[in-house]
């Protein structure tokens, strides 16, 4: 299982403390610095739907160009996140098949059988 988010977010921070105080065997990726692999978005997105992935509400989406701004498809949304990783909804959870974005503990409790 790979915890995917930035160090630095509240809710990723959330989100390991809750499986930190579980003592699961979670791996942590941090898209800022160890890179973000275009399968990883495109598996995500082929999952959930690149809407739920894609964070328009973010202070990133809000910065970029009216042009990056229309006519968001998954193609789009792709490029625009890995280009910048801070347009993701954070912390997206891979568990097997299972992706989460967000913290929830009910669905952490969940997808960790608790």
């Amino acid at each position: 299982m790979t915890l995917y988010g930035i160090k630095n977010c509240d809710t990723v921070r959330k989100a390991r403390k809750w499986i930190e105080n579980h003592q699961l065997a979670v791996n942590f990726h941090d898209f800022r610095d160890d890179d973000l692999r275009q399968e990883d978005l495109e598996f995500w997105c082929n999952t959930l739907g690149w809407e739920t992935i894609f964070n328009k509400r973010s202070t990133s989406f809000r910065a970029l160009t009216d042009a990056d701004k229309i006519d968001v498809d998954q193609v789009k949304a792709i490029k625009l996140m890995l280009a910048q990783p801070t347009l993701i909804k954070r912390p997206v959870l891979v568990a097997g098949e299972h992706v989460l974005v967000g913290f929830n503990e009910a669905d952490y409790k969940r997808v960790f059988s608790l």
